[in-house]
This record gives C-alpha cells, structure tokens and sequence, in this order.
C-alpha cells in the first residue's frame, strides 16, 4: 500500500535532500506535493488530499502548528508529522490538542525520519485492514441495526406517513426525529473497475481479501454503509440505514434555514465519499433531494435523490450531486405513472443518443408485435408526446424547437402512416429535445462560471473573499460550484483568484507610485510578505524588480 504524503519545509536545500536522500517508494510512501510554507501547502491540498502531512514548525505566512489546525478540521484522518528544533519541542508540546501524531527533534537524519514514518505508516495500514477486513465486516454485520428499525426509516423514504405515525415509531425504536428541516440522500457505490487491478490482485495474494475485490454486492453496499454509519454517529441530526441496494442518508435538522442544512447535508456527503475512497478503495456516487419542512415530505426527497443520481453519465461518478444544482425545481414536480415513460425522460434528459434510439425501439417493438386498436395506439402515442411535451416545458424551451414551427403535435401524429414511421418521428422530436437540452445544460455552465468571474473581479480586492462566499452569491454548492469551475477554467478558483490579483499587481506597479504593502493591502492581501512570495512564484522576479524593469512609479 502507498500512501501520499506532503512534504513542508522553508528551507530549500533541507526540502530537496529528504525528497533525494530518502526511497521514498521502498517505505511505501509517495511525496506527491512539497510546500515551502502552510499557506502554499493550503493551496496544494485543494486539489489532493494526502494521507501524511510531515511539516516544519517556523515557517513564513503560515506556521506548522496554524497548518496543522486547518488539517485536523479539514481532514481528522491524516497524519501530521511535526519537525521542530529542540528549543522549540516546549512549544510544541503545547499542541497535543491537535493531536500530532508524532515529533522528528532537529537536527535529524534520514533514517530518523524513515523510522518515525514507518511507525505512522504501522497505525495506518492496522486502521485501513480493520476496515477492509472482509472477515471483521461480517462480524459487525451479524451485530447490525435491528430488521425493525431499518423498515421503519425504509417507510420514510417509500410511502408518506402521519406525524402521528412517524412521532409514535420513531420514539419507539429510539430515533428522534423532531427537526425543522428535512432531507433525503442516496450514496450509491461506482462499478468496481476489475479488469485493471487483476495484475495487482495477482502481485499480492492478500489482496483477495480485500472489499476491492469481493464479489458479493450487498458486503460492498454494507461496508459503506459502516463508514457513513460511522460518520454519522458523530454529527448530530444524521441517520444513515440501507434501503433497496443503496445506502440512504436522512438528515433531520434544527437549522430553520434550508440554505444551511442544505449545505450541512451537502459537506457530510462529502465527507462519507472521501471517507469510503480512503479506506475502501472504492468510490460512491451520492445524489441530494431538496430539502423540506415536513418530514411526511421526505418522500418526495428521496425520489429526488434518485432524480440527481440520473445525471451520473454528465457528470461522472465518484461526487454529489445536489438535485437543486442540476435542475430547477418546481412546485408541481414531474410525475410519471408508466416505467416506459420515465425510461423515455431520463434518456431524453440525460442519456446518450444511442440509449435515447434503443428507448424508443423498445417502446414501439411492443406495439409492433402485439395485436392492438388503432385507437390504443392512438393513446398510446398521445401519452408519448405528452412526456416529451412536459419535458420540453420542465426546462422551458418552446415546442417549436422541438416539433417545428407551426406544428400541431396531437393533430400531426394523423399525417403518419404506420408505427415505423411514428416511431421514427418520435425519435426525432426526442433527439431534438435531448440536444436541445444538453445545450442548454452547457450554456449553464458557461453563465455560471461567467458569473463567477465577474463576481471575483469586482471582489477580488476583499481580504474575506472565498469559494463560499462565492457559492452564496451564485446560490449553489461548494461541491458542484468547484467541479464545474475547474472543468471549465482548467484551474481552482483559488488559482483564478491569484491570478486576477497578480494581473492587477502588475498593472498597479506599472500605472502607480503605491508602495508593495500598498498594492498588497489594497489587493486583499493580509500580509504583504506572502503577496511577494506569491509575485515571485508566479513571474520569477519580485514587485520592486518588475517595476524596475517596466519604468514604473517610486520604489516598491
């Protein structure tokens, strides 16, 4: 097993000799990212996660002791190594709050390091094969949630119950349910990719007992479901149990406003999904429903759920997907009573063109084969068209995009001869609609980072500004605001921010006398040590050397 670890020292020569001395991938380690203070490691962990954080205590901008805070709030379960002088190792102590998993006392060598790693990585490996265990989880399985309890929070999310119904179950099985707001999740495990692991399973034996590898489904679904269990346990308002081959999340919550549990929802999926790649080497998809007052409405909660977990082909697996993010909700929601239909709509919202083809030819292979009226068929097409229309309106495109101009849908089914002929008329009005919304979808996407943008040039100068006090602004997710931004820019927000800041540090240091603090501090800066570091990082030279070179005011 390797495992990730970032490396942070302010010392250069120090920094690159442990990177050189050490065989890092002989121990089992992997130095993916190095940092020459807490503010860059900060940076370099929004875009990876590592299982070690080994990091020096003095340092610029942001010292090891403030780092190590932000990773115990941020990500409990990484290791965090201290590296600290002797008269430093008081101070140090200090921070047994943060609980530092172990102390390296400089002057050290290679070795001493190694033999500290090796002693976390001991812990580590202990920690992940209690959970991967096959052996262990079957144990606790056997010792699981009674049948009783489980059914019971099943009913929540498959029919709609009385308050009466919920207060008087819920108190007997033990579970509070008195809340403000409600909500339901699903966390649906990915398809396990075998094929590429089966040299690796064929390298190391043991690997036959790993959940990766197992070919039992429900054992998947019940490992994580432990992890959310867990997890759950440790935040108020969460209640996590399996239902239909999925693992569902109820969030009964005191927050009255539904932003904020929301949100709250939204982070703990986050978390169970890190959670379950970390320790079971495997992925989940999650999918939220909105949130609501009653908790009688829960059902329509889930059934939204399932709704987002359909735009796992657009979006791809292994993220949550926020029902309110992907599509805009109505008061009278979509509701369909036929399984064709509901194949027709979800391949027309967010299937590929060949799914949407081989719906209809399933659709119409019945019709083809069976003896039925002409006007059964009638009905049955007006029910077709009456999907496709809904759909048309639900994303708010007009029928003309969709039929032509001065079509007359009902009327124009008459002008077809024979079912093949409809069928292929079905096709493509469906294909019209499918194309029409994945245009839409994308156009979304452009304004929502356009948006973004503009939001970021005219904020940029605030020292507060931040990924959520953008997303409060735009009225979406962290988690969906982050993935579309990136996908789109082919860079962080925080990279983008940096960018628009140094952008305007160089025009100021060309166009102004300011001071480099001045530019600092009117740019959002709070220390203007870190916004040098940063201008040197990122153009190779420093403010006062740039305005050298560029005739620009007095002295930075």
């Amino acid at each position: 097993m390797m495992y990730k670890l970032l490396l942070v020292e302010d010392e250069e020569d120090v920094r690159d000799g442990l990177v050189e001395e050490i065989s890092w991938e002989l121990h089992g380690f992997q130095v993916t990212g190095t940092a020459e203070n807490g503010r860059e490691a900060l940076e370099w962990m929004e875009k990876e996660m590592p299982d070690i954080v080994v990091t020096d205590i003095q340092m610029p901008f942001m010292n090891g002791l403030e780092l190590a805070a932000w990773v115990r709030e941020h990500a409990p379960s990484t290791k965090i190594i201290i590296l600290t002088g002797y008269d430093e190792f008081e101070y140090a102590q200090k921070a047994i709050k943060l609980q530092i998993d172990e102390y390296v006392l400089k002057p050290f060598s290679s070795r001493e390091l190694v033999d500290v790693l090796l002693k976390v990585k001991t812990h580590m490996d202990a920690e992940r094969a209690e959970k991967e265990n096959v052996q262990l989880l079957m144990e606790h399985y056997r010792k699981s949630i009674p049948v009783l309890r489980e059914l019971f929070l099943s009913s929540l999310v498959t029919r709609r119950l009385t308050p009466e119904e919920y207060i008087e179950k819920g108190a007997s099985y033990g579970i509070s349910l008195e809340g403000q707001t409600f909500m339901a999740s699903i966390i649906r495990p990915d398809p396990v990719q075998r094929e590429r692991d089966v040299g690796e399973q064929a390298e190391d034996p043991a690997a036959a007992l790993s959940l990766k590898y197992s070919e039992d489904r429900y054992l998947l679904l019940f490992a994580v479901y432990n992890v959310a269990a867990e997890i759950c346990q440790l935040r108020q308002g969460f209640k996590a149990f399996i239902h239909h081959n999925d693992c569902v999340l109820l969030s009964v919550l005191p927050e009255e406003d539904e932003s904020a549990a929301a949100q709250r929802t939204l982070e703990l999926l986050e978390e169970i999904r890190l959670n379950v790649n970390k320790y079971l080497k495997l992925t989940v998809t999650a999918g939220a429903g909105s949130v609501y007052r009653s908790l009688g409405d829960v059902f329509d909660s889930y059934a939204e759920a399932s709704q987002a977990l359909d735009y796992r082909p657009i979006l791809g697996n292994n993220r949550v997907i926020w029902i309110d993010d992907v599509e805009q909700r109505k008061a009278d929601p979509l509701v369909f009573d036929s399984l064709k239909e509901q194949e027709l709509v979800r391949s027309i919202r967010v299937g590929t063109a060949e799914e949407l083809e081989e719906t209809v030819r399933r659709m119409f292979d019945g019709l083809e084969s069976s003896k039925v009226s002409v006007q059964d068929c009638q009905v049955y097409i007006i029910g077709v068209l009456t999907a496709v229309i809904r759909v048309a309106k639900e994303f708010g495109i007009e029928l003309e995009e969709v039929f032509g101009r001065g079509s007359l849908p009902f009327a124009d089914m008459y002008h077809y001869n024979n079912l093949q002929e409809l069928r292929e008329w079905i096709h493509r009005v469906s294909s019209r609609l499918m194309i029409t919304i994945a245009q839409g979808r994308q156009s979304g996407y452009n304004q929502l980072v356009e948006d973004a943008k503009a939001y970021i040039h005219e904020h940029y100068r605030e020292s507060d500004i931040s990924i959520n006090k953008v997303c409060r602004h735009l009225h979406i997710s962290t988690g969906y605001f982050s993935s579309i931004f990136k996908k789109e820019m082919k860079m962080t927000f925080v990279a983008y921010l940096l960018h628009v800041r140094m952008e305007a540090a160089k025009e100021m240091l060309r166009s102004t006398s300011l001071k480099a603090f001045e530019i600092a501090e009117t740019l959002g800066f709070a220390d203007p040590n870190y916004f040098s570091f940063c201008f040197r990082k990122k153009f190779g030279i420093t403010p006062k050397e740039y305005r050298s070179g560029h005739g620009g005011g007095e002295s930075a």
